[in-house]
């Protein structure tokens, strides 16, 4: 099984509701791997929700999963209310603590990037993780309550010093 880390946007709210941006399309991770649009089609749902793909660390399951142009889109639920693991990872993603979604797959079709990595076409989804730091650049949590927000709100007024600053 393959394992990618990437850094996501994703929301949760206090019932444990949780979406993100699993991979983003057009801009390959830190190792060269780039999957293409159309990959994830015929994803079985569930998926397995776990922490740091650790297969005896299940915290939920991710319940729709669809492509749309700019990458894969899941929502899914933390079962906040029945697995005390899954209350620890929870409040870790609401202070922003954990960030990340990486990928655990099987390639069903690929083939060599020039300068390393893969471009992978077609692939069996086996589970989503959340983890700390995720592997694809550019893409961050977005929101997870409180925490995010306020570091949302940082770097607003940081621009907007910064654009002060310039004149």
């Amino acid at each position: 099984m393959d394992r990618l880390y990437i850094e996501t946007k994703m929301v949760s709210d206090e019932a444990g509701a949780i979406s993100g941006l699993a991979w983003k399309f057009g801009v390959p991770d830190r190792v060269g791997d780039d999957i293409l649009p159309g990959a994830f089609k015929g994803v079985k749902l569930p998926v397995p929700m776990l922490f740091g793909h650790d297969m005896n660390d299940p915290i939920g399951t991710w319940d729709v999963a669809t492509e749309k142009s700019d990458g894969l889109h899941l929502t899914g639920k933390m079962l906040v209310e029945e697995v005390a693991r899954a209350r620890e990872i929870h409040a870790l993603v609401q202070s922003g603590a954990v960030r990340g979604l990486s990928i655990g797959f099987i390639i069903k079709s690929s083939s060599p990037r020039v300068g390393g990595g893969r471009t992978i076409k077609s692939l069996e989804l086996l589970e989503v993780s959340l983890v700390t730091v995720g592997m694809h650049p550019g893409a961050k949590v977005t929101s997870a309550k409180s925490a995010v927000q306020a570091m949302n709100l940082a770097a607003a007024i940081n621009r907007a010093a910064a654009q002060i600053g310039r004149n």
